[in-house]
């Protein structure tokens, strides 16, 4: 689809800004808030002990959700979605950073293949890990879905904000299924769809998709996290609680002339400390979505990488597939 210049540079920056945020705070993760003044710096280490300028699973994640998608024509499919959870799984297996929720469910999946006589799992073993995790534990609700929405958003760009908001829910419950976590995801994939498509920050457009009752609910956690600060959301390992500090980066940073900047969100994100990474990929995201490629300082273009082996040109690439 032919889309104007100032749409085609947003597109790019949906998950390059993801990617610049998430590497950002991979060296400050679970550390406790950081002052306003403090210097965030692309410093490397963490949980991963990443090189500086190296995404974490946030960005990995992500790439595997764009790469099915790319292989079912931009749209999410069984063969999609098997796509996601074996590759997934693969990766996991040597990954230095794999969240609790993501890693239980992935291991279920592959202890239910090698049962069965597969050497891989698919999407039906991860939602049965995914369900029967839920229902044991009763919790399900981490941030490890919302990381990842980057890709649908943009597979979904010329679509409607419901299917939109559909896919990424359903790709939430293969891990994650809370259904907070699927209408997390669901809200922040509609609101980056429509930045991309109007340059427009509205964290309220997906609302109208939700049951009257659950909208009031997101509606007032919004409301929140726009006279809060990201550090005031510090359980921001729980998805709503990510969701608010997110949104809180977004509308609380330094703006100019009325409108927010990508460096000051993500770096606004990464000073709320805890899980900073997850946070600031997150909003980098959305903040990405509207300010566009352009956004991102040329010193982070060139040094943002991380596996599979990809630099930032190789998520352009991808992100303009996926849109086209």
């Amino acid at each position: 689809m032919a889309y104007p210049v100032e749409v085609l540079d947003r597109i790019l920056g949906v998950m390059t800004g993801m990617a610049a945020g998430d590497a950002l705070g991979a060296g400050y993760e679970f550390n406790a808030p950081l002052p306003d003044s403090a210097q965030v710096d692309m410093i490397g280490g963490g949980l991963g002990n990443f090189a500086p300028g190296e995404w974490t699973d946030d960005t990995s994640m992500a790439i595997v959700v764009a790469q099915g998608l790319l292989g079912s024509h931009g749209k999410l499919d069984g063969a999609a979605s098997d796509y996601m959870v074996r590759e997934w799984a693969r990766w996991a297996v040597n990954a230095p950073d794999v969240g609790n929720q993501t890693r239980a469910v992935l291991a279920f999946a592959q202890s239910t293949a090698s049962a069965d006589g597969r050497t891989e799992p698919n999407a039906e073993d991860a939602l049965a890990g995914s369900e029967q995790i839920h229902r044991r534990t009763g919790r399900s609700g981490g941030n490890g879905s919302l990381m990842r929405t980057a890709p649908v958003a943009l597979a979904y760009l010329s679509g409607t904000p419901a299917a939109a908001f559909d896919a990424a829910a359903a790709i939430s419950k293969l891990t994650h299924f809370d259904d907070e976590a699927a209408e997390a995801c669901g809200l922040w994939t509609v609101a980056i769809q429509h930045a991309v498509l109007t340059g427009e920050l509205d964290i309220r457009i997906g609302l109208e998709l939700l049951k009257p009752d659950r909208a009031h609910v997101w509606e007032q956690r919004m409301g929140q996290a726009e006279t809060q600060l990201p550090r005031d959301f510090g359980n921001n390992g729980w998805v709503v609680e990510a969701f608010q500090a997110a949104w809180s980066a977004i509308a609380t940073a330094d703006a100019v002339d009325g409108k927010a900047r990508l460096v000051p969100v993500v770096e606004a994100a990464v000073r709320g400390g805890v899980d900073t990474d997850t946070v600031a990929a997150i909003a980098g995201s959305l903040i990405g979505a509207a300010t566009g490629l352009e956004s991102i300082p040329e010193q982070w273009v060139e040094m943002v990488h991380g596996w599979p082996g990809m630099r930032m040109q190789e998520l352009i690439d991808i992100s303009n597939d996926l849109a086209g």
